[in-house]
């Protein structure tokens, strides 16, 4: 009888390929509860979290059956990254039905204790500039959007992001980088002040 908890997570992709099913039980079990959480985090809609969830094992199984996971990969990160871009894939979609709208996630400035000392005055320049802020957002690349929702809405570390996102770390960095870049630039052009 085989020992599966004391073998790598390529081995028991190894043997899964060849048609041993409870090697892959052992990998879902590994992983599970990182993977949900981290989906759950990031789209935070249970339902929404259920269908990718079994979307990334069903599209994992078909790769690996197909034969075309590669060893190079470590199982965990591409398991993340398959996830990742399947909850990519459903925020597009829901954009393009026109579906969700961020004022659904406005923060209520204006009532929030912790500014108590400030003034109403001071509390709309700070709404002001978080909108201007996520109009800027919603305007840049994917690529560079992306990594800036990553690190600053997730608070992802840069590697963590290569990892899923499937770049190096200084691409990752880069993105960034040029996500400044460019939300500065067009806070330039419309004349926006980022300040408050």
């Amino acid at each position: 009888m085989n020992d599966y908890k004391t073998m790598t997570d390529e081995q028991l992709v190894e043997m899964y390929a060849y048609g041993n099913n409870p090697a892959f039980d052992e990998l879902l079990n590994r992983h599970k509860s990182a993977l949900h959480s981290y989906i759950l985090h990031t789209v935070r809609n249970r339902d929404l979290t259920e269908d990718i969830f079994q979307d990334t094992f069903l599209k994992a199984i078909t790769t690996i059956k197909q034969g075309r996971y590669t060893n190079q990969d470590r199982f965990k990160a591409w398991i993340m990254r398959i996830a990742h871009n399947l909850i990519i894939d459903s925020f597009r979609q829901e954009r393009n039905e026109n579906t969700i709208s961020n004022d659904e996630v406005e923060v209520d400035l204006l009532n929030d204790m912790r500014l108590c000392d400030s003034t109403i005055e001071d509390d709309m320049v700070q709404e002001q500039v978080y909108s201007d802020v996520k109009k800027l957002v919603r305007h840049l690349p994917d690529n560079q959007r992306e990594v800036l929702e990553m690190r600053y809405y997730q608070d992802l570390s840069f590697k963590e992001i290569a990892d899923m996102t499937g770049v190096s770390i200084n691409t990752a960095l880069g993105r960034m980088r040029y996500a400044i870049i460019n939300m500065r630039r067009m806070a330039e052009e419309h004349h926006i002040e980022l300040a408050f």
